[in-house]
C-alpha cells in the first residue's frame, strides 16, 4: 500500500475532525482505546455524544467481533474524554498509516494523553488469566512502523526518542490507584505480533526468552503514534489467556471475550481512577 504525503494525512484529518466537529463540540484531553471484549469499559462514562466509523471520512471501519465501531464523548470523573470503542488491527488488513489515523484525529480533537487497553496472552508464569498487566515497555515485531514515510516536523522528530513511552508518572499513579482499590495488578513488557494466528508453544518460548510478559496483536502502532505526537501514554493489558510453552491449551476468541468480560469491571474502576488523577 502506497505511504501517503503528509499534505494528503492533513487534508483527511482535517475532513475527519469537520465531521465530527459538525455533532460534537467538545475538547476531549484524554484519548481511549477498548481492546476485544472491553467495549462496556464506556459504562462509567457520561455520554454527550457518538459517532460511527462509518460516517467519518477517512475512517477505518472495524471487522471484529465485540469491536462496536464508533467514537464515544463525554466525561469521566470529570475529564472530557474521547473513546475508541472498536480498534484496527494490521491482521485486518489496515495499513500502519490507517491504524494510526484515529490517533491523529484525536489529537486534532485535542487529546492530550492516550489510555489503551488491550486482551493479551500471558507468558510470565506468575501470572494467571483475569489478570490487569501494567505495560511498562513492548516490543514491536510488527513488520512495519506508523512512522515510516516523510515526516511532518510540527508533529513530531524524525527519530523518536523511545525512553519513556509510557509515562513514568501515570506507571506510578496506576500502581497507587490499584493498591487503593486493593486490585491484584501486575507489570510487564508487551509484544506485538501481527496476528491473526496465535502463538505455537515454540513462538512462546522464544517471546519469553525475549523478556516479554504477554502478547497480542495491537497497541503497538497505536502507542507509537501517540509517543511521536507528543501524548503521555498509559496502557494497560488483560490476561485472557497463558501462553504456557509446556502447559499449553486451547484457546478461542469466545474464551478471550468471555474472561476480558469478566476482569472488565476491575479495569474500568482501574482507567477511571487514573483518569480523574490526571493532569490535563
Amino acid at each position: 500500500m502506497a505511504i501517503q504525503t503528509w499534505d494528503e494525512i492533513h487534508k483527511q484529518l482535517d475532513e475527519a475532525v469537520a465531521h465530527i466537529r459538525k455533532t460534537i463540540d467538545s475538547t476531549p484531553k484524554v484519548g481511549i482505546i477498548l481492546g476485544t471484549g472491553l467495549g462496556s469499559l464506556v459504562d462509567g462514562i457520561e455520554m454527550t455524544g457518538t459517532v460511527g466509523y462509518e460516517t467519518i471520512p477517512h475512517f477505518p471501519v472495524s471487522t471484529v467481533e465485540s469491536h462496536a465501531g464508533r467514537l464515544l464523548f463525554g466525561k469521566l470523573r470529570g475529564k472530557d474524554v474521547v473513546a475508541m470503542q472498536g480498534r484496527f488491527h494490521f491482521y485486518e488488513g489496515y495499513s500502519f498509516q490507517q491504524i494510526a489515523f484515529p490517533v491523529r484525529v484525536m489529537k486534532k480533537l485535542g487529546m492530550e494523553t492516550l489510555v489503551v487497553s488491550n486482551a493479551a496472552g500471558g507468558m510470565n508464569p506468575n501470572f494467571v488469566a483475569g489478570d490487569i498487566m501494567l505495560i511498562k515497555d513492548h516490543i514491536n515485531f510488527f513488520p512495519g512502523n506508523p512512522l515510516i514515510g516523510p515526516n511532518d516536523d510540527s508533529w513530531g522528530d524524525r527519530f523518536p526518542d523511545m525512553y519513556e513511552v509510557y509515562n513514568r508518572k501515570y506507571l506510578a499513579m496506576a500502581k497507587a490507584v490499584a493498591i487503593e482499590q486493593g486490585l491484584r495488578m501486575q507489570e510487564g513488557v508487551y509484544v506485538g505480533l501481527t496476528g491473526p494466528c496465535l502463538e505455537t508453544a515454540a513462538e512462546y518460548r522464544m517471546l519469553r526468552g525475549f523478556g516479554a510478559d504477554a502478547v497480542g496483536m495491537s497497541t503497538v502502532p497505536e502507542v507509537i503514534t501517540a509517543h511521536h505526537q507528543k501524548n503521555r501514554i498509559l496502557a494497560f493489558s488483560i490476561i485472557t489467556d497463558m501462553g504456557l510453552p509446556d502447559n499449553m491449551h486451547p484457546c478461542s476468541l469466545d474464551d478471550v471475550i468471555g474472561t476480558a468480560s469478566k476482569t472488565e469491571p476491575k479495569l474500568r474502576d482501574l482507567i477511571a481512577g487514573c483518569v480523574e488523577r490526571m493532569d490535563v
